[in-house]
């Protein structure tokens, strides 16, 4: 078997990217170092790829990163963690440009402008947008979403994450739920919606019988679904809302009605956001750790560009249930 810059970069124990830069003499780094990465190399016997020295011929060392929508962005804390994953990995060897696929006018990707372009698709829409970026043979990797399609797919099992979340409240007592979801047309809501019925089927329970309200993820809709939740006659026990932005309005909206939480009605989120282990409330939440899906995903496409390695694998990084303070057990009246 052929040795790569993943063999060369094991044995001399530094990253794969700092092996390529030292073989390719970009950047002025410890000229030590490359030299002892060449010599392990040539010790090892490495032949470069053919395909990968035409490809680096003609780069721009521009890498896309497309946004199924940039224009109505789900939430910044997304866009802020993705950006952070790509560019940890990228360094400075790329330039990053960041666009919207619904800004996107069909037919004007310029193939020599982009080594390489990474999607973050959330809709069915996206489609047409990977197939141009397929047909125009600009490599690219998908994340967050799966999709049956000739690239590679990094991505967690949302449904499965959000089942852990409904899981949680039910193993704890609460039968009296409502549920703030997402935007209605994006994948993750969907996931996400599949997730929970699942779980409340698995434990024998009727899912059409839990009230919805509809979000867009954003912390205002979540404030405004919970004034309406708080506004019938009965209270739920527990709030399941989307993600951690919502999740924040909740916990408002349920403070300006006199009430606590966990105390009153107990809440989880989704997402792990920055502040969810803190701003006075230790929210219980899915963690679906969205810079380490970025750096996976800008791993496998920099794979290709430095090495020419094509790896079309689905890769599903995992979801953690983080059990804080949100959560009150009803069965033995603590809280978890």
């Amino acid at each position: 078997m052929a040795v790569t810059i993943k063999d060369i970069a094991r044995a001399a124990g530094v990253s794969y990217s700092t092996v390529s830069r030292a073989l390719n003499g970009i950047g002025s780094g410890n000229n030590e170092r490359r030299q002892k990465i060449i010599k392990i190399a040539e010790e090892m016997g490495y032949m470069p790829n053919q395909a990968a020295i035409n490809l680096k011929l003609s780069r721009s060392y521009n890498i896309g990163l497309y946004f199924s929508t940039i224009s109505k962005m789900s939430s910044p804390f997304v866009l802020h963690e993705v950006l952070m994953g790509v560019y940890n990995i990228t360094g400075s060897q790329y330039n990053v440009v960041v666009k919207g696929i619904d800004m996107h006018k069909p037919g004007s990707l310029n193939p020599s402008f982009f080594d390489g372009i990474i999607v973050l698709s959330q809709r069915n829409e996206d489609i047409l947008f990977i197939e141009e970026v397929h047909d125009k043979e600009i490599p690219m990797v998908i994340i967050c979403r799966t999709v049956f399609f000739d690239a590679p797919n990094v991505t967690t099992d949302e449904a499965e994450a959000m089942g852990k979340a409904m899981d949680l409240l039910l193993q704890n007592g609460h039968r009296k739920i409502c549920v703030i979801e997402g935007n209605a047309n994006l994948d993750s809501t969907k996931e996400r919606r599949k997730g929970w019925r699942v779980s409340m089927l698995r434990h024998g329970l009727d899912p059409d019988k839990i009230p919805v309200y509809q979000g867009n993820y954003r912390y205002t809709s979540g404030y405004q679904a919970t004034h309406q939740i708080l506004a019938k006659p009965e209270l739920p026990t527990a709030i399941l809302c989307f993600n951690d932005e919502m999740a924040f309005g909740a916990r408002n909206a349920i403070y300006e009605h006199g009430l606590t939480v966990p105390e009153d009605i107990s809440l989880v989120g989704f997402d792990n956001w920055d502040l969810s282990g803190y701003a006075n409330m230790r929210l219980t939440t899915v963690e679906r750790n969205m810079g380490e899906i970025a750096k996976e995903g800008t791993r496998v496409l920099l794979r290709r560009l430095d090495e020419g390695i094509i790896d079309n694998s689905r890769i599903y990084l995992e979801n953690k249930l983080i059990v804080r303070e949100t959560v009150r057990d009803l069965n033995a009246r603590s809280v978890c």
